[in-house]
């Protein structure tokens, strides 16, 4: 059960108090807003007047699929809950400072006033804080504790570890913090210590090996002693230090709209809307999910009637194993039960599509898995294949597929280099560039495959060369690990490899993040023109990257592990970009870092404890917040954070409690239709949708997001 029994019984009794004010028919009320034909509005007070910054969510089961609205009072305590479909909602309330008001029910065209309900004492109000709050009351070892003082392993540093708690780690897959997490399942029985208790709980599930070979093998165990810390101080009444401030300024013109969609078993990793180049494609039309390890069964939402349909993909081999085990980052069982389910294997995906992304033409490109692990024969050495000759392939774990909606066929594109995330380029040939391709850039020319349908013959890959003979051309090189030569360039492998990708509109160069999990952290270049590439290591004291884009000034944004957006401006450089001393270290002063919001973890200095996931630039004005408005994932501040005019704005999702997402992009559906035509998109993103409010049941949902002039606009 996901809320508290104590928060149950104060709610309740809150709920008793006031429910004969919760009415829809204040005259006051009824002055001040304008409500509509197919609008909810009215006031929220409380004991010393007006409630501003407080969320009034409405939702109704009466559609095709579940469907929420979700908007903020303005300074006055006023709301308006804009164009709903006509149906039968519960509305209620829901703030810092507050327990949830009790639900009234009511339909569109109706004034409804809500009283708001204090939280009676400060645990009951910490329930609603985001997993920030909650999770940055973790002790992190000191400096002292590292370098073989302690049992930490000898070689392992601070940073390594702060990366490893957040967005290269353990909330790379899910959020840390939320109520499901900062407990521990009374299923699991009863445990000597804490740091017992998180021994078994990492074991959980298909993903139970990953973890476990991790904070047990490459950390040594020594997590688990400040995981058991953490969550027996919360056991104990240990409440969280700071206290979030209500939405402000331009965050109180939020209006948030969500659908249930995918089952309560399976994840989704992302989901796709348009097209990143021109955001008009596919307007008003349905989103498609990426279900990653967890199915083959791509949920469909239709956001104009509220239906939800799947389709399943294919793969060419159909006696091929599934994509689960040896070279995945997910077991074909669990390693232990689950709390909440048991022993049941849920996850069972062959096609493994990861991220999709929409070309001009309105279809849907994928990184998906098509056959097993070995690449075919025009990969590998002896091949006649010009990229096979230059640098030959073996293996990969994903390839690319195209599904075209309007025929919904499904085609398969054999790539030999893996993949992960994928962008179009700008060029004639619509070029797609894909991440996850280990030690080569990798890409494919749609625009031949659509003239000869030949896979082979339309893909193409090279390793990664610095010039670091200065000439301005590449040349025959060193390879990695070998001392520079004067007469020659330098192919590296830039750490565990590109993660996101990002064709820059500018001069037609292709960026990656690289180093995420492995390596130096930092941002790649790559020249198509050239062959030749630049990598940009992220400076002291800032570390950890992970998903990034770029904007129309051909500027990089990206996710730091510090709790930071960091941006790099190519064009700031003051020294050679090539040359022997062009090797990742020579521009620091390219570098520009923002901190985001909410508490940091005490003991290091200043910092924001959040793990953001991935971050995407705004390049349309599709949000309505401007154009190139860089936008991160706030993975544990329950949704995003926007960048504006040198100002983190927040965008939170505070209905279901623990909204986490691994991406996001925006849609313009009708350009002459003002805030109404155009609005973000994205999806919960965490591997573990039953840990959310709403507990075992809770399903995925796909989520609008949309800025209107002002708190009351219709």
């Amino acid at each position: 059960m996901f809320v508290t029994k104590a928060l149950a019984r104060s709610t309740i009794f809150a709920c008793l108090i006031v429910l004969a004010s919760l009415t829809p028919t204040a005259v006051d009320a009824q002055q001040a807003v304008t409500v509509g034909a197919t609008d909810i509005g009215g006031t929220v007070t409380g004991a010393a007047g007006p409630e501003a910054g407080v969320w009034v969510i409405a939702e109704t089961t009466d559609l095709p699929t579940r469907f929420a609205r979700i908007v903020v009072t303005d300074d006055q305590g006023r709301y308006l809950v804009p164009n709903l479909p006509m149906a039968n909602y519960s509305v209620w309330v829901r703030g810092y400072g507050l327990v949830d008001s009790a639900k009234v029910t009511a339909r569109p065209g109706q004034l409804v006033n809500h009283t708001a309900v204090p939280a009676p004492n400060e645990a009951a109000a910490a329930h609603n804080y985001p997993a920030i709050y909650w999770y940055a009351m973790m002790k992190i070892p000191p400096a002292s504790d590292f370098g073989g003082k302690s049992d930490i392993p000898e070689k392992l540093t601070q940073t390594d570890w702060l990366k490893m708690m957040k967005n290269q780690g353990c909330i790379g897959c899910h959020q840390l913090g939320q109520e499901a997490t900062r407990t521990i399942p009374a299923a699991f029985g009863k445990f000597d210590t804490g740091a017992d208790a998180w021994m078994r709980r990492v074991q959980s599930g298909q993903s139970g090996e990953q973890m476990t070979n991790y904070l047990a093998g490459i950390f040594g165990g020594a997590p688990f002693k400040y995981l058991g810390d953490w969550t027996d101080r919360v056991a104990r009444g240990e409440l969280p230090k700071d206290k979030p401030p209500r939405p402000q300024g331009i965050e109180r013109n939020i209006v948030i709209t969500s659908w249930e969609w995918s089952t309560p078993d399976k994840y989704l990793h992302d989901l796709i809307s348009s097209d990143k180049r021109n955001p008009t494609v596919n307007a008003d039309g349905p989103l498609y999910g990426s279900p990653e390890y967890s199915t083959d069964n791509m949920p469909i939402l239709d956001p104009r009637t509220n239906k939800v349909s799947f389709f399943k993909m294919p793969v060419a081999d159909p006696e091929m194993p599934e994509s689960l085990g040896p070279g995945h980052a997910a077991s074909v069982k669990p390693l232990e039960p689950s709390a909440y389910w048991g022993d049941r294997k849920l996850w069972d995906t062959r096609a493994n599509n990861h991220n999709s992304m929409f070309d001009e033409k309105g279809r849907l490109w994928l990184s998906a898995t098509v056959r097993g692990l070995d690449d075919p024969p025009f990969c590998k050495q002896g091949s006649d294949h010009p990229s096979a000759k230059a640098f030959p392939l073996e293996k990969s774990a994903r390839q690319v597929a195209m599904l075209d909606p309007k025929t919904m066929k499904y085609s398969f594109i054999n790539t030999c280099f893996a993949t992960h995330h994928l962008q179009f380029g700008y060029d004639a040939n619509d070029t797609l560039w894909l991440s996850g391709t280990g030690p080569v850039a990798g890409w494919i020319n749609t625009r031949m495959y659509d003239e000869t349908g030949d896979a082979a013959k339309s893909q193409g890959w090279s390793p990664f060369v610095l010039d670091t003979n200065g000439n301005g051309k590449r040349d025959d090189y060193v390879e990695p690990g070998a001392p520079l030569d004067p007469g020659k360039d330098k192919r590296i492998v830039p750490g565990s490899g590109p993660y996101a990708v990002m064709p820059s509109p500018v001069d037609g160069s292709i960026w990656y993040t690289v180093g995420i999990f492995g390596g130096t952290p930092g941002v790649l270049r790559f020249d198509p023109a050239t062959g030749l590439s630049e990598v940009y290591n992220v400076p002291a004291p800032a570390f950890g990257i992970r998903g990034g884009d770029i904007d129309t000034n051909g500027v990089v944004w990206a996710s730091l592990s510090s709790g930071q957006l960091g941006s790099f401006d190519r064009r700031k450089c003051k020294g050679p970009l090539n040359g022997p001393t062009a090797t990742g270290d020579h521009c620091p002063e390219g570098w520009t870092f923002y901190q985001y919001p909410g508490p940091g973890f005490d003991g290091i200095g200043e910092n924001s404890a959040e793990s953001s996931y991935y971050t995407w630039v705004d390049q349309h004005n599709t949000s309505g917040l401007g154009e190139n408005i860089p936008i991160s994932t706030a993975n544990l501040n329950d949704g995003f954070v926007a960048l504006k005019d040198g100002k983190m704005i927040t965008i939170r999702i505070p209905y279901p409690l623990s909204f986490y997402a691994k991406g996001l992009d925006g849609r313009i559906d009708d350009p002459s239709a003002g805030w109404k035509g155009r609005g973000l998109w994205s999806t919960n993103g965490d591997r573990t949708p039953w840990l959310k409010e709403g507990g075992k049941g809770a399903m995925p949902r796909a989520v609008h997001i949309q800025f209107r002039p002002d708190p009351l606009a219709d």
